[in-house]
């Protein structure tokens, strides 16, 4: 994003994940290729395929919102207040002033919003009739009420809205952030996204779509991108929230900044409702297309957060969109998954992944791909495999794609 229009900088980053309930446990997990998968314990899974997910355990809603509040608010939109406050306090700021919060907004991203208040009052429903339901019921089912939560909490009077497409969601809620600084409508937005869908309706209809991993016996090994032996997604839930702000105000405050969101790019593939278009041609232009954003040639890229959900269709069609995206330059750049720890946080995983983009540039260190011991044929790219890895990281590109054919890829650099 350096081709016109402002510069947009991470100065706060805040996370809820299986991994921890905040960025220093969550990302020592990461380095340590450490997983967040085991079984199910928030309701009985002997109805479903699937017994396993990246729980967030021992989450504790009244340590971050006030009693009344928590009991008000979906898992999913708990989650992501828990890491939105982290975020803020990570970059220093609270809009007291007028001025300041008329300059301050959010863009947050989900792909299902509140499914596990959807599904216990669905049960209500059915056992004790509609005159049961709870009044809050609307309120903590829609996808935008972790929006505007966080616009209340927070103070944030510009721009709030809410992206919902799919497991791309928090990425393009950071790409439309920026865009929001770049043009000059906001000064500091608010971006992520999060998810709590580790329910009996949420696993079961995954189970029926054959995108879950069904490997009960091996949860931990369950997430294993790339590899030959790979059978579906893990589902997670959790949240993951950056603070982007204009570059020259945040320098201007003496605010640590993360890096830059240089390139921003997103396509649709026009083709199925859950499968990529063979060869990832829609992905690749997503991938150029941030790039040009950027100003940055392929072989400037020195590390991808891949989408990498361990599912059969995605590795090989990434694979392919990677290397028609970078040419050349492919065979050398590092791509790793970090689902194969966190395990796959819908439309939380973009903004999450994001996170560890920066982080591995502002460490030097590449997160690993676990859980990876058999190659597959179709997928020949150097994917870190289940070992962190030392690298000077100056420019990373992240991939996120959607149910739905959405496609997203955001490119970050150093600041």
């Amino acid at each position: 994003m350096r081709n016109g229009g402002r510069r947009v900088v991470v100065t706060g980053m805040g996370a809820v994940t299986s991994l921890g309930h905040d960025i220093p446990d969550t990302w020592a997990g990461v380095r340590d290729g450490r997983s967040g998968i085991r079984p199910i314990t928030q309701f009985d899974t002997s109805t479903v395929a699937t017994h396993f997910g990246g729980e967030v355990q021992g989450w504790d809603a009244e340590s971050v919102i006030p009693r009344r509040e928590a009991r008000r608010m979906d898992r999913f939109a708990q989650f992501f207040i828990g890491a939105a406050q982290q975020a803020f306090d990570d970059a220093g700021l609270v809009f007291e002033e007028d001025a300041e919060a008329e300059r301050a907004g959010a863009v947050i991203g989900s792909g299902l919003g509140g499914m596990l208040s959807f599904d216990q009052q669905l049960r209500v429903m059915w056992e004790r009739g509609p005159d049961r339901l709870s009044p809050l019921a609307v309120t903590m089912i829609i996808p935008n009420e972790a929006a505007g939560l966080a616009s209340m909490r927070f103070n944030l009077r510009g721009p709030v809205t809410c992206v919902v497409t799919a497991c791309a969601a928090s990425a393009n809620a950071i790409g439309d952030g920026a865009e929001i600084i770049r043009r000059g409508a906001a000064d500091v937005m608010l971006a992520g996204g999060g998810e709590a869908t580790l329910c009996e309706f949420g696993i079961g209809s995954f189970n029926k779509s054959k995108a879950l991993s069904t490997r009960n016996d091996d949860p931990q090994g369950a997430s294993r991108p790339f590899d030959l032996h790979r059978d579906g997604f893990v589902m997670s839930e959790g949240s993951a929230c950056l603070v982007l702000e204009e570059r020259e105000r945040a320098r201007e405050r003496g605010a640590r900044i993360y890096g830059e969101v240089l390139g921003y790019g997103m396509t649709s593939d026009a083709y199925h409702v859950t499968l990529p278009r063979p060869g990832g041609a829609g992905a690749a232009q997503a991938m150029t297309a941030a790039l040009r954003d950027a100003g940055l040639p392929p072989e400037r890229i020195d590390y991808i957060n891949a989408h990498g959900t361990s599912t059969k269709a995605n590795a090989a069609t990434e694979t392919q969109a990677i290397k028609t995206a970078l040419g050349d330059a492919a065979a050398a750049v590092p791509v790793s998954s970090t689902k194969s720890m966190t395990g796959h946080l819908l439309g939380g995983a973009g903004a999450l992944e994001s996170i560890f983009c920066l982080l591995a540039m502002r460490d030097g260190i590449l997160p690993p791909t676990i859980n990876y011991s058999t190659p597959d044929p179709e997928c020949d790219l150097d994917y870190v495999p289940n070992q962190a890895r030392p690298a000077r990281v100056e420019y990373a590109m992240t991939n996120s794609f959607g149910f739905g054919g959405h496609n997203v890829c955001l490119v970050f650099g150093t600041a």
